[in-house]
């Protein structure tokens, strides 16, 4: 029996992984996919899955999803990544909340990494936990190139089942992967100064390895958990990196304190 809730996926070549988002989200009465010009088999994957499929440029993250949004046709609506799978018990969880008939809310769902070549999360695993369920009179997203968060009128509800995310094929995929979001973050993020910049870059990795392997418990993940937690605090910095070289292009060289480009 399908459930009155509207699910919906930004993508871009994601034939990979897909095909088992998808398949976890069958339950929906509508699934919508907004694509920014996919050239592998992604809308194939999406067509043979019953999914609506609309096409927009990508100009951030947070038009991208606003744009999904709008073509809910239920209150009730549910974002996730191409990369992340509803877990079964999840699923059951919305099913049953859905078939309360609650007021209008937003709910916190716990997204946890999945590493390549694995099935399941690290022991203890502590990544991130943001609404993605939310009814669609109370909550939205904002339209921000960099940061697509959902803003809630109401306290959100925590859910117990995760989403588990699937954010790398291969190690090398996740250098590349953060090389491109640092130079799209350092494109589109809000003016900082220089001098700040200067002051944070020596400090960047120490501290972002430390979020990652401690407080984020990368360490329960053997030496896997050492590999993203380095690799992801080298994204960090490589941010920052690029953040002062176009603040240094727009101050004209080896100005003094000027315009820099940096939001966290």
């Amino acid at each position: 029996m399908s459930v009155p809730i509207s699910v919906f996926i930004i993508t871009k070549n994601e034939e990979a992984r897909l095909g088992r988002t998808l398949a976890a989200v069958a339950w929906a009465e509508q699934i919508i996919i907004v694509d920014s010009g996919s050239t592998d088999r992604t809308l194939e994957i999406a067509l043979a899955a019953g999914a609506e499929i609309h096409h927009r440029d990508f100009d951030g993250y947070g038009q991208q999803k606003s744009f999904a949004e709008s073509l809910c046709r239920h209150g009730w609506a549910l974002n996730i990544d191409a990369d992340e799978v509803v877990t079964p018990a999840l699923a059951a969880e919305i099913q049953a909340f859905i078939a309360r008939d609650p007021a209008p809310s937003s709910c916190r769902i716990r997204i946890l990494n999945v590493y390549p070549g694995r099935d399941r999360p690290r022991p203890l695993a502590n990544d991130y936990n943001e609404i993605r369920l939310y009814h669609r009179a109370v909550a939205r997203y904002r339209a921000h190139a960099l940061f697509d968060r959902v803003e809630s009128d109401v306290p959100p509800v925590q859910l117990d089942a995760p989403i588990h995310h699937y954010p790398i094929v291969s190690w090398g995929q996740l250098v590349t992967k953060l090389n491109a979001y640092s130079e799209f973050s350092a494109a589109n993020a809000a003016p900082r100064s220089r001098r700040g910049l200067l002051f944070r870059l020596p400090f960047e990795m120490p501290f972002a390895f430390f979020r990652f392997y401690i407080l984020r418990r990368h360490f329960t993940g053997g030496w896997p958990g050492f590999a993203f937690a380095t690799i992801s605090a080298f994204g960090r910095t490589l941010r920052i990196i690029k953040l002062l070289a176009r603040a240094e292009e727009r101050a004209g060289g080896d100005g003094p304190e000027s315009t820099a480009i940096g939001e966290r």
